[in-house]
């Protein structure tokens, strides 16, 4: 099968590709910069330059590769650090949900794709109402903070445009969040961040949280091309959603860190926002029950709890070495 993955130095990407090589598949991958060709080169896939906002460039890339799939992975968040303006350094992947997805849709109609994997989210998005962890049938927050609402439009845009086409047969992946290679969580920044006791609980951290390994997302990706049912949307995550007042801490002596600091709400409105203290303590986390069902897929990482302690060891390994 030749497959295209759009977005294929992301995280995501570069846990998936190898997997779709040793399958078999034949694989493309995109890339904005020729840079990072070597890249997809190396994990056996042919590169593409392509801006996924430039509508001709995504037609090319499309055309020229005539792909059977497109694994639509395109987001901008290498380099995402300001969650406090949280919108704003969202700006980008906001926009690769839409037009992008815009574009890429159109070229996989025009290239005969008969079907369209995106990448979506399931963390911040469900609202505070319900149980420890929701289905895919449960509403997004009908009323986020302010600083989220431009993002979750434009997740709510991608997952609508998505699901509604029939000509590729549509899929949405809602991934928790992620941890491992390439991605922020337990980098060497964030790890300086837990030490110095900068992260703090806010409130009582009831917010429920939703984890995945990248190897794990990619796992996932894989089997939704097999068994993903057309229409449908799967949240794509590790088998114990957890509140901030559990995982936070257990992170931290995962590092062998001193404990975070408790924060009352409306301190932690002052340093980090209305949307942070949301995250922290009134969203929730996402059930991967349909995902385990349908897709016939299990974690290799079912607990954020073995995850984090493996991630955390290899980088510190790394950090001594």
């Amino acid at each position: 099968m030749r497959i295209f993955v759009a977005g294929a130095t992301g995280a995501v990407g570069r846990a998936l590709i190898p997997i779709l090589v040793s399958a078999g598949h034949s694989v493309a991958g995109s890339t904005r910069t020729a840079a990072k060709a070597e890249v997809i080169k190396r994990m056996g896939a042919d590169p593409v330059i392509a801006d996924g906002l430039n509508q001709a460039s995504i037609q090319a890339a499309v055309a020229s590769t005539r792909p059977d799939v497109i694994m639509h992975q395109m987001t901008d968040l290498a380099a995402l650090t300001d969650f406090r303006h949280f919108d704003r350094a969202f700006a980008t992947t906001n926009q690769l949900r839409t037009r992008g997805t815009d574009h890429l849709l159109a070229a996989a109609r025009e290239a005969g794709v008969t079907r369209f994997i995106a990448q979506s989210f399931c963390g911040w998005t469900y609202g505070q109402d319900g149980g420890a962890a929701r289905t895919e049938m449960e509403p997004f927050d009908p009323d986020p903070p302010r600083e989220l609402r431009r993002s979750l439009e434009a997740i709510q845009y991608l997952e609508q445009t998505v699901t509604s086409s029939v000509q590729p047969e549509g899929i949405v992946l809602r991934y928790g969040s992620f941890y491992g290679p390439g991605t922020g969580m337990l980098a060497p920044a964030m790890i300086d961040q837990l030490r110095r006791r900068h992260v703090p609980v806010i409130g009582d951290g009831g917010g429920g949280w939703s984890f995945i390994h990248v190897e794990d997302a990619a796992a996932a990706t894989v089997a939704a091309i097999e068994r993903g049912k057309s229409g449908n949307i799967y949240n794509i995550a590790d088998n114990e959603p957890a509140p901030v007042s559990e995982w936070l801490p257990a992170l931290a002596a995962i590092l062998e860190a001193r404990p975070p600091f408790h924060v009352p709400v409306w301190f932690g409105r002052l340093l980090a926002g209305e949307h942070m203290v949301a995250m922290m303590t009134q969203v929730r986390a996402g059930s991967n029950a349909k995902a385990r069902e349908e897709l016939g897929w299990r974690p290799a990482y079912s607990s954020w709890r073995e995850g984090f302690a493996m991630v955390a060891r290899q980088a510190m390994e790394k950090v001594a070495a």
